[in-house]
């Protein structure tokens, strides 16, 4: 971290997906109102999790990473919450079982409220118009008025992240997460026609839940059963929203962004130049960084260089997404690139981004399917470069919506109108996210089974 650094020299840099506001002096204003807020995490926090993610990094933890792709206003419920929290924490006990490790949980949650866009607008019925850029920034409603940036919207999006981080600190340490409360994701999911081998090891985490009860290792002898360390995360889109909320740690003399305890720079916004990395490069918090198909070898040298100079474990998070049949293609050569620089990273699968299409009915979604072969093909391009495959990256919900189709309920194309709730992006449903903590699960048994095998022999 360079000395000279300040939270403001980004506003220098080139700037892309943000909105230009019209009214400078209600900008100015909002801005002004921001700074003067608590943070809502604390830098402790922060380096707790850069911690955890150090493990991840050489193989002694793993990253769940999961969420909303775009928080809502409208949609905002403490049940919302709730659901979501919960189905994390049943695919964490799924992850835990299989990896034998501990499961890092990060919720895209509390701040996931900018989107960036493929195109600044987009048309419908011939009516172009401002393309809408998440609850933070815009309104989805397709009209002029609605469309026009407000920053005013700055202060709800504070207001509900508070009330969110605030539910999910009771929920992670109020009882809510003791082991035996969340495992009865084996009604229902495991009583599916295409769910044998799920069933086996449902039952097999049941029996080691039913003996530690019984030897008396519960949660009320036992804290850790009782409760979790939960973690925020969003993208660092919308820089003024982050910079207000930066703050100076009383205790280091660091400075810590407030708005979140994991921020990452998206496949848009990564530019090395550019306004996001420059802000990102001068915070302690854990930092994510995604890598698509046109990362090139050149620009993830010097975006490590400078977001991790020091090469601390835990601070820099790589999370690649590329489709569905094209992970071979363009990880090892990533791989390579890191294995050269000898940088300490955390690999994390996006395995939905890669793998959108607009379906026969119209709605965007995801196959199932393909998000199930990307993350397949993320654990073998690993285990062929004897790399470390450290988490997952999912957009999930803990609401029954039909916006992806595939899982164990087969959800088809003309299933995807009757719960399609989502702003943006599709989201996995809960079974679907089941399903495929599973998928990892055993994947990550495999490689467990894999490494004894070879210290043996």
């Amino acid at each position: 971290m360079s000395k000279t650094w300040t939270k403001t020299d980004w506003r220098s840099k080139p700037r892309v997906q943000m909105p230009d506001y019209p009214d400078a002096a209600a900008l100015n204003a909002v801005e002004a109102q921001l700074a003067k807020y608590p943070p809502l995490v604390f830098a402790g926090e922060a380096r707790r999790l850069k911690a955890e993610l150090g493990k991840a990094s050489r193989g002694e933890a793993f990253l769940l990473q999961g969420g909303d792709c775009a928080e809502s206003f409208s949609e905002f419920s403490a049940d919302n919450i709730r659901d979501t929290f919960k189905v994390m924490l049943q695919m964490a006990i799924v992850l835990t079982f299989g990896a034998k490790v501990p499961v890092v949980k990060v919720g895209r949650m509390a701040g996931q409220f900018a989107k960036p866009r493929s195109a600044p607008t987009e048309s419908k019925d011939g009516v172009e118009l401002p393309s809408y850029r998440g609850d933070i920034i815009n309104e989805l409603d397709f009209t002029p008025e609605a469309r026009i940036p407000d920053p005013a919207k700055m202060l709800q999006a504070y207001t509900q992240a508070a009330a969110t981080l605030n539910l999910l600190r009771a929920f992670s340490t109020g009882g809510f997460a003791d082991i035996h409360r969340v495992h009865s994701w084996t009604t229902g999911f495991a009583d599916e026609d295409r769910a044998a081998r799920y069933r086996d090891l449902s039952n097999r985490i049941q029996d080691a839940l039913d003996f530690m009860t019984a030897a008396g290792i519960d949660g009320d002898s036992v804290h850790a059963m009782q409760s979790v360390d939960f973690y925020t995360s969003h993208e660092a889109l919308l820089l003024e929203y982050e910079e207000a909320l930066t703050r100076v740690d009383s205790t280091t003399g660091q400075v810590v962004a407030g708005s979140g305890h994991m921020v990452w720079i998206g496949d848009r916004t990564r530019q090395p130049d550019g306004a996001h990395v420059e802000f990102c490069k001068g915070i302690l918090n854990p930092i994510g960084l995604k890598a698509g198909p046109t990362t090139t070898d050149e620009d993830l040298k010097r975006l490590m260089a400078t977001l991790n100079p020091r090469n601390e474990a835990g601070r820099l998070t790589l999370i690649t997404r590329f489709g569905a049949g094209k992970v071979e293609e363009h990880l090892p050569r990533l791989i390579e690139v890191v294995k050269s620089e000898g940088a300490n990273v955390v690999w994390v699968c996006d395995a939905m981004h890669g793998n959108t299409i607009k379906s026969d009915s119209g709605y965007k979604t995801r196959p199932f399917e393909r998000v199930l072969s990307e993350v397949r093909e993320f654990f073998a391009a690993h285990r062929a470069a004897g790399s470390i495959p450290g988490g997952v990256h999912f957009e999930m919900t803990g609401q029954d919506v039909t916006e992806c189709t595939g899982g164990v309920r087969a959800v088809t194309d003309e299933d995807l109108g009757s719960r399609y709730h989502t702003a943006c992006d599709p989201r996995l449903n809960a079974s679907q996210s089941l399903e495929l903590a599973f998928l990892v699960a055993e994947e990550l048994s495999a490689r467990r089974e894999e490494a004894a095998a070879a210290a043996a022999g």
